[in-house]
């Protein structure tokens, strides 16, 4: 980093904390109890911060079965807000009290904004027209990533579960696998789900193995670079028969289980804590049951259409897929009908979707595709265009890297029930940090459009409350 640079992310970094700061103190001071997902995680915490551990695990302090993921952000927070009190003398009800707990997740979004810059700077380490000031930019428009930005004020596992995912990737981009694997347990300790970015992490480092085989392959039969975008079926035809023998020749198995042993220990160890636990949840199971709800696919490609139309709806692109659908009526055709069948077979509606008026996932469900049972259907050819958007942005990565990404994100969001905007954080985060730079333009613009999402949502939450009939709670609009 140049000495230019480095003075100029010190002072955008310590702007947006400064900024983060005062829109914290405006959320406490008009939210100061626990709120929503609060109301669980809160007591949970200050029942470790009091350290009754033992207590916890005898099931003497019963463990809200509302909880659903692991003891992570508990021991984080105890582990920071003890040393802290100790060291300036703070005791009684402060100590662990909301606005204290909620803190560590100001201290995690600080982290996730270095993370970003680190991530963005090693990713594209390699393409000098980039500069510092666009490395920057960026950084402060993913660290205002509107669904992440939110819970920075609130006491939920999402920061910290993307601080731990997000340092566990550049250790492994970094060839720190055993650094990694701890960082990613620390991930799975905040959210089970993690456990697909781990597996991310380590198809990371095997497919730089066998884009390495496969430009070997290809030169020794002088042929062309295979393109993703092409999309041929010989060409992936090509692909699978290059894994299948790469993958069966003990060798290569060998080699690769050495690179990524670490992992593997990781996974196994998942697999013996879903064994031992029943299942992946803890606490109530029945309200987070997988299935396969493959129009979660198309949710998350909305969405990310959505937080990213500066770089993904354009005229050029939009002209682009136009010849596409033209040169390919008949790939088109088909994977309309296999969205279709999708879209009827296996779309869930989560009970939590319909009955909470607090989130805006809700008022999407209701006013866009309760508007008519039609509507999932009609939404088809913005889903291809939303998925054909976004695997043309990724063109510039390696084959193996796409078909991995494309596997993990799958895993993560097909055997969700619930449509929930915060299970798409992490896959958009990746993604985001992988796409070429943008134009200043576009790079401007989605950061202008973030942060009037962030100053709307921020102020319907503080200001434009609401009560139940059966309540005298005040209720708040959020993600």
């Amino acid at each position: 980093m140049e000495r230019s640079e480095a003075y100029g992310f010190s002072a955008v970094m310590s702007g947006a904390f400064l900024l983060s700061c005062l829109l914290f103190a405006a959320v406490n001071r008009g939210q100061r109890g626990p709120y929503m997902d609060e109301a669980f995680h809160v007591p949970q915490a200050q029942a470790y911060c009091q350290g009754r551990f033992l207590q916890v695990l005898r099931g003497a302090v019963p463990w809200d079965p509302m909880i659903t993921t692991l003891p992570g952000l508990y021991l984080v927070s105890v582990g920071i807000v003890k040393p802290v009190a100790w060291l300036c003398g703070w005791t009684g009800s402060v100590v662990c009290s909301t606005g204290m707990l909620r803190f560590i997740n100001l201290l995690f979004s600080a982290g996730n904004f270095y993370l970003l810059y680190l991530l963005l700077s090693k990713i594209h380490q390699k393409n000098k027209a980039v500069s510092g000031f666009q490395r920057i930019l960026s950084t402060l428009t993913l660290a205002m990533f509107p669904t992440l930005y939110f819970f920075t004020f609130l006491y939920y596992t999402d920061p910290g579960s993307v601080f731990f995912t997000l340092f566990a990737y550049l250790m492994c981009l970094y060839g720190n696998h055993k650094t990694s694997v701890l960082l990613g347990f620390c991930g799975f300790m905040f959210r089970q789900t993690n456990i697909v970015w781990t597996v991310f992490c380590a198809g990371n480092t095997v497919a730089g193995k066998l884009n390495e085989a496969w430009k070997t392959e290809l030169q020794k039969k002088k042929d062309e670079k295979i393109s993703f975008r092409k999309g041929s079926f010989s060409d992936l035809t090509r692909i699978l028969r290059f894994l299948i023998k790469y993958l069966t020749s003990p060798k290569n198995l060998f080699t690769l289980t050495a690179l990524t042993w670490p992992y593997i220990i990781l996974v196994v160890g998942f697999c013996v804590f879903v064994f031992i636990n029943g299942g992946i949840v803890v606490g109530d199971r029945s309200s987070h049951e997988a299935c396969l709800h493959f129009p979660q696919m198309f949710y998350f490609l909305s969405f990310t259409v959505f937080f990213s139309f500066p770089h993904l709806v354009t005229p050029s692109k939009i002209k682009k897929f136009y010849l596409s659908l033209r040169k390919h009526p008949v790939q088109y055709s088909l994977i309309t009908a296999i969205s279709l069948f999708l879209i009827w077979k296996f779309t869930y509606v989560h009970k939590y979707l319909l009955a909470d008026n607090r989130h805006y996932t809700f008022y999407v469900w209701r006013k866009v595709f309760q508007r008519h049972e039609l509507v999932k259907y009609v939404l088809v050819p913005v889903y291809i265009f939303s998925c054909w958007s976004f695997a043309d942005t990724l063109k510039s990565k390696p084959i193996f890297w796409i078909l991995m990404y494309f596997v993990c994100l799958l895993a993560v969001t097909v055997p969700q029930k619930l449509l929930e905007f915060r299970y798409f954080i992490l896959p958009f985060l990746i993604y985001r940090l992988n796409i070429p730079f943008p134009s200043l333009y576009r790079q401007l613009l989605e950061l202008a459009f973030y942060i009037a999402v962030n100053a709307i949502t921020l102020y319907v939450f503080l200001n434009k409350t609401f009560q139940w009939a059966n309540s005298d709670e005040i209720q708040r609009f959020m993600w």
